[in-house]
């Protein structure tokens, strides 16, 4: 595969990430202002969503706007700014309750949101237990920047179509399913053969991640701008290989991260008990002594850094570590041949050229760990 076409429009991201900012501050001040109407604690729900909708890589909206651009639509378009700022709160909104779900205290450098209500009721002196008012606040703000992403979204032009509307809906409840599946994979772990584990972590990846990461905002992009069937289909076929690979380097980026980058503890993701397709590769491959080592680990907060240390190393003398970075590889590679036959359409067209080449080069760079 050739890497002729890797090159982003950087003149057209950076005004396209700008217009997104200028919209979402734009609308969590209107509705900062109405929420305060009602009552100045509810202004604090929207200050927390703005907070964590301001930061980011913004990928999940930028390759809406280039998929947009790739079909022939306008980077001008109003459209793509509100359906990049529909994914944006939604994404939020999926943060938000993850953070809750894991019983993460930061994100993004900052106090997670339950969290952060935590905190503002130990200073106001409240009483009760602030870490249940932390979580209660927490899920009901999650429930709003949802609400807030689908009004953004109704004010997209319905002349998008109904595909439009079934893929944003199916993001929505695809994603939802797949944070259910993860914490069921937490739960079911000891009745779980080891030989399905790894097909039911791909499952989790895919639906909680994947899809949600990749494939829908790319699809949402190209519908939006009147795409064909056909073209579509493409372009989901390039997006969900390229997520899928997206994910596994995540994973292992939660395992084997620096600290100082990743902004979390080193290996995170075992403490946690995430049952990652890196995990249940170990797991299919180890000793009953490398097996004990990886479970004394997984889900136990309370395991010392070199328990950490040891089970890394399970990951990486079973091979599993090898076994999923290589996974990510060939699923990039699968992704960019489903790609390379829309160039050849495009051709006479320049600045469909141009999105597509920003499409490919973003989605490289996302997985430029694996490559």
């Amino acid at each position: 595969m050739t890497d002729s076409h890797t090159q982003p429009a950087v003149g057209a991201d950076s005004a396209f990430r700008g217009r997104l900012e200028a919209r979402i501050a734009e609308l969590c001040e209107e509705r900062e202002a109405l929420a305060g109407r009602l009552s100045p604690d509810a202004a604090s729900m929207v200050r927390l969503i703005r907070q964590l909708a301001s930061g980011g890589k913004r990928v999940r909206a930028l390759l809406a706007f280039h998929a947009h651009s790739a079909c022939g639509g306008s980077p001008e378009d109003p459209r793509i700014t509100d359906l990049g700022v529909a994914i944006e709160l939604f994404q939020a909104a999926a943060l938000i309750h993850d953070d809750i779900l894991d019983r993460s205290d930061t994100r993004r450098g900052a106090p997670s949101v339950h969290r952060a209500f935590e905190s503002l009721h130990r200073e106001a002196g409240w009483g009760l237990d602030p870490a249940r008012f932390g979580e209660s606040a927490a899920i009901l703000t999650g429930d709003l920047a949802l609400a807030m992403a689908d009004e953004t979204f109704a004010r997209l032009d319905a002349r998008a179509g109904s595909a439009l509307r079934d893929q944003f809906d199916t993001m929505k409840w695809e994603v939802m399913a797949g944070q259910y599946l993860d914490i069921v994979e937490e739960v079911s772990a000891p009745v779980v053969d080891t030989a399905d584990a790894a097909s039911r972590a791909m499952t989790v990846l895919r639906y909680k991640s994947a899809k949600y990461t990749f494939e829908h905002p790319t699809v949402l992009g190209a519908h939006l701008a009147g795409a064909s069937a056909e073209d579509a289909r493409r372009l989901a076929e390039f997006a969900l290989p390229l997520g899928e690979a997206y994910q596994l380097a995540d994973d292992d980026l939660g395992v084997f991260g620096d600290p100082a980058v990743t902004g979390k503890p080193a290996g995170d993701d075992l403490l946690e008990g995430k049952r990652t397709v890196l995990v249940a590769f170990a797991l299919e491959r180890a000793t009953e002594d490398e097996r004990r080592v990886l479970e004394h680990v997984l889900g136990n907060p309370s395991a010392s850094p070199g328990d950490v240390d040891a089970a890394r190393a399970v990951l990486e003398s079973t091979g599993a570590r090898d076994r999923a970075l290589a996974e990510a590889r060939r699923l990039v590679e699968d992704g960019l041949a489903h790609l390379e036959p829309l160039f050849g359409a495009a051709a006479a067209d320049q600045a469909r050229l141009e999105g597509l080449d920003a499409l490919k080069g973003l989605a490289l760079a996302a997985v430029s760990r694996v490559r």
